[in-house]
């Protein structure tokens, strides 16, 4: 029997979860790390190559045990590199994926250009300009980096015009998206994973709530949502990947306001608020990535019960709690750092609430959300 081998670029506990999830496929792995980029997570899992600068692509692929697809656990992975890959075999989602997301303008105009919703924005390049579009877009308004801004880094909420003045030393010229604070109910997600003959599947929408920017619980399938919801974000999610020829695993993070689903922001990959997945459905987010680049029948997306995700951010511990699973990263303990995540399962939402909050105090000492 061929043995099938799927490459990983990056070596982190996204990559370390889609090789646990898709092994009893009969897949093998091998990953790629950037540089110096720590290993830990997939250490055993396969084989892992380093790359540095130079590096000959043929002999990089080779060393990698020239496997049948490749793909990439986080946005930030360089695109020439993607690119390169591609001259060896395919790469999944494809490379221009990469270079839409990880860059917050070419985002969002590219969502537009879908003809899909977001917040209103402008682009700024300095302090001057992040004035002006602050000006014409009024209070409350976000300002984010372009590149290199995730679980709350590089970004300020101004809610006036001390706000504004007190942050005008930590905005050096440099890229930024100037975005109108919108009043929004909650914000949800959605997970779609897409093959490249166009097949489809998405997982219920997921209710999320953060911690300092970081995200600390999902929810799913999301209280309370209606039918409607439902279909307006798979539309959403289907219209973007289809425009896009995308294929695997694409993360959709929305705002529910009165006049409707805001798009917030995309990530091409399996995402923390899809971890639920691993014990909440029948066939998890990493498995279907997987078979989605392979082009392999996609699995069942249903969640059978009420299911919730608690990341554990700075805390390595196994909670006495009832639980369905602790999943250990196995990295170094710092402050804030995704540690690992608990997944809960329930028979209603309202048993499953009050469960939450004796996880968090377990976790972390506090009986209600840190806020």
């Amino acid at each position: 029997m061929t043995v099938r081998r799927v490459g990983i670029v990056g070596c982190g506990q996204l990559a370390q979860m889609m090789a646990q999830e898709a092994r009893p496929l009969g897949i093998e792995f091998s990953f790629l790390a950037e540089g110096d980029e720590n290993t830990t997570c997939v250490e055993g899992l396969g084989t892992i190559v380093h790359a540095g600068e130079g590096d000959d692509i043929a002999s990089l692929y080779q060393a990698m045990g020239s496997p049948e697809v490749i793909t990439a656990e986080r946005e930030g992975v360089p695109v020439e590199l993607l690119r390169a890959l591609e001259q060896c075999c395919p790469v999944y989602p494809r490379p221009d994926a990469f270079e839409k997301t990880q860059h917050r303008l070419r985002e969002k105009t590219a969502i537009t250009a879908a003809g899909l919703p977001v917040a209103p924005f402008l682009p700024a390049n300095n302090y001057d300009e992040i004035c002006a579009a602050v000006k014409q877009l009024g209070y409350p308004s976000f300002i984010k980096s372009c590149e290199h801004g995730y679980d709350g880094k590089n970004q300020w909420r101004v809610n006036s015009d001390e706000d504004l003045a007190a942050i005008a030393n930590d905005v050096p010229e440099s890229e930024y998206v100037v975005e109108k604070g919108i009043h929004f109910s909650r914000e949800v997600s959605l997970i779609g994973a897409r093959t490249a003959d166009g097949k489809v599947v998405t997982y219920p929408l997921a209710e999320n709530d953060h911690y300092n920017g970081t995200l600390l619980v999902s929810t799913a399938p999301a209280p309370h949502v209606s039918e409607a919801l439902q279909h307006t974000a798979e539309t959403y999610l289907a219209t973007l990947m289809n425009a896009w020829d995308y294929v695997g695993v694409l993360a959709m993070e929305c705002f529910v306001t009165d006049d409707g689903l805001l798009i917030n922001e995309l990530a091409p990959r399996v995402h923390n608020s899809g971890h639920w997945t691993l014990a909440g459905a029948k066939t998890s987010q990493f498995a279907n990535h997987v078979r989605a680049i392979l082009g392999m029948e996609l699995g069942d997306t249903a969640a059978a019960r009420p299911a919730v995700m608690i990341n554990m951010l700075g805390v390595d511990k196994k909670p006495a709690l009832q639980n369905e699973g602790v999943w250990s990263y196995g990295k170094g303990l710092r402050p804030g750092r995704k540690m690992g995540h608990v997944i809960l399962l329930d028979d209603s939402q309202d048993a499953l609430a009050e469960r939450i909050d004796s996880m968090l105090e377990e976790l972390y000492g506090e009986t209600k959300r840190p806020a």
